[in-house]
């Protein structure tokens, strides 16, 4: 009887790219994000000095700001899969995001502070109870998370109006928001890809109010004509 021939290899996955492996695997990553939040955090101690506990707040994006969804980005490539919103969804309703490195730790110097804080980000409002079920599991505290309703813009200002303005949660009235952390220009003010285009003054606020974290894996930037 002949020997059964071997069984076939497995194709090797795919190679991941450039971008999502200098996040996943890189120490510059680790250290830019530390150095953000680091930075961060002693910008909101200044400016918090003298104010009254929740009188104030500060506000972050969820993904690739507090949240690290890397994971999801290597089962899509990995799987020649690409992101869609069932894709995306499943993911959320897994609660597996990771936390960025630094979040935690800077959101629990905020807190301790007597900030209030504000988690703004663009996961709908299918998906707002697993996100904040994920933020609970990594022990990152929060007073309010605010997601895009499920039809709805992804314009982040008029969520930022309220939670300044005390309309965003029952219990937190009107805050001084001291502090935005994000890693698109859209997770700030009334900021968009346009500033790209501006002179290095209209930048004046990052470093001080803005804090930036890096995402090379997707944004509103993909959208910029190339030059």
């Amino acid at each position: 009887m002949p020997p059964e021939p071997p069984a076939p290899l497995a194709a090797p996955a795919p190679a991941l790219s450039p971008g999502l492996r200098w996040v996943r695997d890189s120490a510059e990553y680790r250290a830019l994000a530390l150095q953000t939040y680091r930075t961060a955090a002693r910008a909101v101690e200044r400016a918090a000095e003298g104010r009254a506990p929740r009188t104030w707040a500060v506000v972050a994006d969820a993904d690739e700001t507090v949240l690290d969804n890397s994971q999801y980005q290597r089962e899509l490539e990995q799987g020649g899969r690409r992101h869609t919103e069932q894709e995306w969804n499943g993911w959320v309703r897994r609660r597996e995001a990771t936390a960025v490195p630094g979040a935690g730790e800077f959101l629990e110097k905020v807190r301790s502070l007597g900030a209030v804080i504000a988690i703004v980000t663009n996961r709908t409002e299918a998906v707002c109870q697993d996100t904040r079920e994920n933020l609970r599991a990594l022990s990152m505290p929060f007073d309010i998370v605010l997601c895009r309703p499920d039809q709805g813009s992804g314009d982040k200002d008029p969520r930022f109006a309220a939670i300044a303005q005390g309309s965003a949660a029952a219990g937190v009235g009107p805050v001084d928001v001291l502090a935005y952390v994000g890693d698109n220009v859209q997770d700030f003010p009334g900021l968009d890809q346009r500033i790209r285009l501006e002179p290095e003054t209209a930048f004046a606020g990052f470093g001080e109010r803005l804090f930036l974290l890096p995402n090379p894996l997707y944004g509103s930037w993909e959208r910029n004509p190339p030059r």
